[in-house]
């Protein structure tokens, strides 16, 4: 399916959220709410991304696979795009990946699919050997023009 298919439907599934809580508590405590929950998302975002930031730079200190700090910035870069885009569902699924413990799970399954990725082929070490000799290479002279 192709991203703008999706987008779009994200689109609509965030309008029609909106909408809905719009007529079961009002237009204003809607924005509030909107308002309310990107702030908190925002505050989320820096906490989680310090952490990030600071678990990435000891672990090179310490020499250590730093891959789990790095896909966790990969994720909460993903979810402070969640948050800035207005909507519900959006803002939840932002904080479902700020959340440590959840953020966790996610990476532990993107981790573990991006290892079968590079699990599929075995490899061999080898050499290449030519069944047929070859001829002796084709030797291309040439001459200055002052020398001829």
């Amino acid at each position: 399916m192709p991203v703008f298919v999706l987008l779009l439907i994200a689109v609509a599934a965030e309008i029609a959220v909106i909408v809905a809580v719009g007529q079961a508590v009002g237009a204003l405590v809607t924005i509030l709410l909107l308002i309310a929950v990107s702030a908190v998302g925002v505050s989320l975002l820096r906490r989680q991304g310090t952490r990030t930031l600071t678990s990435f730079t000891e672990a090179l200190r310490n020499r250590r696979d730093p891959q789990p700090e790095m896909a966790d910035g990969m994720l909460i870069g993903v979810a402070a795009a969640l948050i800035v885009f207005p909507g519900f569902l959006s803002d939840v699924a932002a904080l479902f990946l700020l959340f440590p413990p959840t953020r966790a799970a996610v990476r532990k399954r993107m981790l573990s699919r991006a290892h079968m990725r590079t699990q599929r082929f075995d490899v061999v070490d080898g050499e290449v050997v030519d069944p047929e000799p070859r001829q002796a290479p084709i030797v291309i002279e040439s001459h200055r023009a002052d020398e001829v």
